[in-house]
């Protein structure tokens, strides 16, 4: 009798260590966090996100070719993911954020938070590049410096990263495949010498390229290095923002525009066009969980990609399963908030000296809901 006493007992002990081990770390106030504006820890990675990296869909291939290790599609629908970058207003990503201070909100119903991660992950990275005669023939020395900072950002990627490299002007041309050899990638940008046609077929390539890698799991961007502005795609701005929406696939656009603007002062309503491309990159990545910058000069490009590389490498992985569970085919709005949940005020981030910080949190969108097969 004793002895199954004792065994009881220590049963007990155990499972409570097993559940102590299992919750979060809390912070030491859950209205107010401590931003340390570094990397996180890269073994901190859950088994989510430790999945082999993707082949492309570009090389068009079929199943039956893709590596053996290559992970299915995904085929459950009723689980929606959510990759979340909270950054500071100098662009570090800040760690540390728990899971309590998390709210997710699906058209402004909140949603129950069903798993939970944070760390760093392989990505899957287009450079998707406007090349047209347009704008490459007359600032050629300036172009080579921003292909120059291009080749800075390659170096960022890691043996499990994937990478390819497009081209567009009148159509989309694939310079180089998905691969892990960032070799293949400078090769690919070393033939980006002499534009072809002055179109700029953004929109077209945009959706293409998004759509092509919208079957792709874990982290993946198109990284956008473009003036912004669409002369001849098929697709109107709305269509290819539509499009954008539903592929999932978050743009991170660099507009080049403001550095050529002084070439072209004198063109016919340049102003307003540089608006306008300068409106609609933003919207792209607003809205695909992403982000838009548009440096004045070559040396501000190792930052942007820095911020680039940082909200896309660490990112919080939040998944839910939707309140409506409707197979309509419906593009669900989805908003992210950081929030106190004893008073649910915005949750107050500090730096280690107790000042208050300026951050913004970068997630997509919304989704598209799966449709029911009749």
């Amino acid at each position: 009798m004793r002895i199954a006493q004792k065994f009881f007992f220590v049963l007990l002990v155990l499972l409570a260590c097993t559940a102590m081990l299992a919750q979060e770390g809390p912070s030491s106030n859950a209205g107010e966090t401590v931003a340390k504006p570094k990397n996180a820890n890269p073994d901190a990675t859950s088994d989510s996100n430790n999945l082999p990296p993707i082949p492309s869909k570009l090389s068009n291939k079929n199943k039956a070719d893709l590596p053996p290790n290559a992970p299915a599609f995904k085929v459950d629908t009723s689980v929606v993911n959510v990759d979340v970058a909270v950054m500071d207003n100098k662009g570090h990503f800040i760690p540390g954020i728990p899971r309590g201070n998390f709210r997710v909100l699906e058209d402004n119903v909140p949603q129950q938070i069903a798993s939970f991660s944070i760390g760093q992950a392989p990505m899957t990275v287009c450079l998707l590049i406007e090349f047209s005669a347009r704008y490459q023939r007359y600032w050629s020395g300036m172009w080579y410096n921003t292909l120059s900072a291009s080749y800075g950002f390659l170096q960022t990627l890691k043996p499990d990263d994937y990478v390819a490299v497009i081209a567009y002007d009148l159509k989309s041309t694939i310079l180089s495949d998905f691969s892990s050899d960032k070799r293949k990638a400078y090769e690919a940008m070393q033939m980006l010498r002499i534009p072809g046609f002055s179109e700029s077929n953004m929109f077209d390539a945009l959706a293409d390229t998004a759509d092509r890698m919208s079957g792709i799991q874990g982290r993946k961007a198109i990284i956008l290095i473009a003036s912004g502005v669409d002369t001849f795609s098929k697709l109107t701005y709305d269509q290819a923002r539509k499009a954008l929406q539903e592929s999932g696939v978050p743009i991170y656009a660099i507009g080049i525009r403001e550095m050529v603007s002084p070439y072209f002062g004198g063109m016919p309503n340049e102003g307003m066009t540089s608006m306008v491309a300068e409106n609609e990159l933003k919207t792209f990545a607003k809205e695909t969980g992403g982000m838009a910058v548009f440096p004045h000069f070559i040396g501000e490009f190792p930052t942007v990609y820095n911020a680039i590389e940082q909200s896309l490498r660490n990112q919080y992985s939040l998944a839910y399963s939707p309140t409506n569970q409707a197979k309509d085919g419906s593009f669900r709005k989805i908003k992210v908030e950081l929030v106190n949940p004893a008073t649910n005020e915005p949750l107050r981030v500090t730096d280690e000296k107790g000042k208050p910080v300026k951050y913004s949190i970068v997630a997509k969108a919304g989704y598209k809901a799966p449709r029911e097969v009749e």
